[in-house]
């Protein structure tokens, strides 16, 4: 399976990710998805530099303010932050970009275009979290980053401290929101799972909602789109590149039943029994995950928690980062439009 919008970046040494083309003397390859990743027999892991890389400082014309912040040195944990040059108190999304567990970044363009836009339109400040990739990080650690850039967050909104007050004085704490695309929804789903225990205290942050993009979900048990939907050569992901991505990034010896995969799984935490904010689930038509999607939308809704979900129409998964078909754009705009009434009503 060939995809050619899709891909990985070798990234920055300085930030802690593993480059490199030599093959000579890592042994025979164990799992690769072609033009994305590989891995070794000996642990070593290769992400061909396909999708570009650009800095904060790239030019955007959509009024956004953009720069990079740290938020754990010790893990290289980092996130790049948008805000509208429109005065303010505005909602805050904390995001997190979606690959699989094992690519992606929040510096590839694709993401820089789509959020930077997103808080134009929806007048939001973003945080776009970079995370920790698998295999050389497997779950948990992407949900633990990502609690810990939401504690963070918390700390920046109780200490108000001057190097981070450019985007803090816009922010309203009482409207956060998760959100994420395919893997990032999954990131975004499980830390609101562990947001609402009654032991972790996120005052002054009042987590309003979450918004799940194609939320990357699995199972042992394959859906009727996940065997039937027949995907294009450009397609972000297929049913084999799925199951390479459980793969590496589950605990070892783990299956697709593992409640991080599957919350629906027997075994999982109950959805009547967790506390969760309002949901909105975004699904694409042609996507292999549409069936899991609608099938957790309908849990969701007989566990009696608030949850809606748009279906869109002719495009499948990551159309509104990867532009691979000619509705991807009239479906973005209409997405984020979506996003934004989600926010703001």
């Amino acid at each position: 399976m060939r995809r050619r919008r899709m891909a990985a970046i070798s990234m920055n040494p300085a930030l802690g990710y593993q480059i490199g083309n030599d093959h000579q003397n890592h042994g025979m390859v164990v799992e690769q998805i072609e033009g994305l990743i590989k891995v070794y027999k000996d642990g070593h892991v290769e992400r061909p530099p396909i999708v570009p890389m650009v800095a904060c400082t790239v030019s955007l014309e959509c009024g956004v303010i953009c720069k990079d912040v740290v938020i754990d040195t010790s893990s290289n944990v980092w996130a790049r932050v948008y805000v509208p040059k429109s005065q303010g108190h505005h909602p805050l999304l904390v995001y997190f970009h979606g690959g699989g567990f094992c690519v992606g970044s929040a510096s590839w363009s694709c993401y820089h275009e789509f959020l930077a836009k997103l808080a134009s339109i929806s007048c939001s400040v973003i945080i776009s979290v970079n995370y920790r990739l698998a295999p050389e990080n497997r779950l948990p650690a992407a949900y633990e980053d990502g609690f810990k850039a939401l504690m963070w967050v918390k700390q920046q909104a109780l200490n108000r401290s001057n190097d981070q007050r450019w985007w803090c004085s816009q922010c309203n704490f009482s409207k956060v929101f998760l959100a994420g695309d395919s893997a990032g929804a999954n990131i975004a789903h499980n830390i609101a799972t562990r947001a609402g225990s009654q032991t972790n205290n996120l005052s002054p942050l009042y987590l309003k909602g979450t918004i799940l993009i194609q939320p990357y979900f699995g199972g042992e048990e394959r859906t009727y789109s996940e065997k039937n939907m027949v995907q294009p050569p450009n397609s972000a992901l297929s049913l084999t590149a799925s199951d390479v991505y459980w793969r590496l990034s589950l605990p070892v010896g783990s299956n697709r039943n593992n409640p991080w995969c599957n919350p629906l799984a027997k075994g999982a935490t109950r959805l009547e029994d967790l506390k969760l904010p309002p949901t909105m689930v975004c699904i694409s038509e042609m996507d292999i995950l549409k069936d899991r999607n609608i099938e957790f939308c309908n849990a969701m809704n007989r566990a009696g928690k608030k949850v809606e979900h748009v279906l869109y129409t002719g495009v499948g998964h990551a159309f509104q980062v990867l532009h691979n078909s000619k509705l991807s754009q009239p479906r973005t705009n209409e997405m984020m439009y979506h996003i934004n009434g989600f926010i703001n009503r």
